[in-house]
């Protein structure tokens, strides 16, 4: 990894459409030389892919909560495994995180409105396995 190698990541991290010639171009390459390193970059797993953003507000997602999560137990059984297990077939768990700290886990939920999110509350947060609180924090405005 060198200087050109992070501007690469930079500039696809900004604009992962951007065509070799234009990435070429930011980055003070020729084409060929450029495309061999993505192509390194993506071998050795600094790029794992790429995706599409999605506007959620468009899609009638737009209302974002946060929920902390604290676990009855996180001892030697398999009390993460299966919260994590279950909480990745939750679709409206845009992400989980296991924290270290006064909670387990932060997730962050996306529905439709504050009706639906009581309703994924009760009817799949509050049933993940393991479950001993939570907390919701609903987001007013993403800022970064």
């Amino acid at each position: 990894m060198d200087k050109i190698d992070n501007r690469i990541l930079e500039e696809l991290e900004s604009d992962g459409r951007l065509s070799i010639v234009e990435l070429s171009q930011r980055v003070n390459l020729t084409n060929t030389p450029c495309s061999d390193r993505v192509k390194r970059l993506e071998k050795s797993g600094y790029i794992s892919g790429y995706r599409a953003v999605l506007n959620k507000e468009k899609q009638g997602l737009g209302h974002l909560t946060v929920v902390q999560v604290s676990l009855a137990a996180t001892g030697g059984d398999n009390s993460l495994d299966a919260f994590n297990a279950a909480a990745a077939l939750v679709p409206e768990i845009e992400s989980c995180l296991m924290i270290a700290g006064s909670f387990d886990y932060l997730l962050t939920i996306r529905t439709r409105d504050i009706s639906h999110f009581r309703q994924v509350l009760g009817d799949k947060i509050n049933r993940l396995p393991n479950i001993h609180q939570t907390n919701s924090y609903t987001v007013i405005e993403v800022v970064k």
